[in-house]
């Protein structure tokens, strides 16, 4: 991968924010929070308007963080699974509450929310 993220930080939030940063890494922590080890495939599909580029790149970055683990099956077809470690769950924990204040949010805008195909 390219070059390691590692700080300086100005403080926690910059050490979080550069782990979870961009627009897909939180949503593929709560895909595989809300549904366990995904297969790429059921990832994709379960995040409308990510491009496979993207997703690879947004996995691979959440992989180095040592937040999401990749697991390769030596199988024909082959196949790869993505699960959250014990720091992806803890992360999405700490994210709870954000999430929280997001949904009230989408309720006091009257903001319409996206009903991703569950695979």
């Amino acid at each position: 991968m390219g070059e390691k993220r590692s700080g300086p930080y100005f403080c926690g939030i910059d050490a979080a924010m550069d782990v979870i940063g961009g627009k897909w890494k939180a949503l593929i922590l709560w895909e595989l929070e809300a549904h366990g080890i995904r297969r790429f495939g059921e990832l994709r599909r379960g995040l409308p308007g990510v491009s496979e580029k993207m997703l690879i790149q947004q996995l691979r970055e959440l992989e180095e963080d040592g937040i999401v683990s990749r697991e390769v099956y030596r199988e024909v077809p082959p196949r790869v699974e993505y699960q959250l470690t014990e720091l992806g769950t803890a992360l999405n924990r700490a994210l709870e509450p954000l999430g929280s204040w997001g949904r009230d949010r989408i309720d006091r805008i009257g903001a319409d929310r996206v009903h991703p195909v569950n695979a």
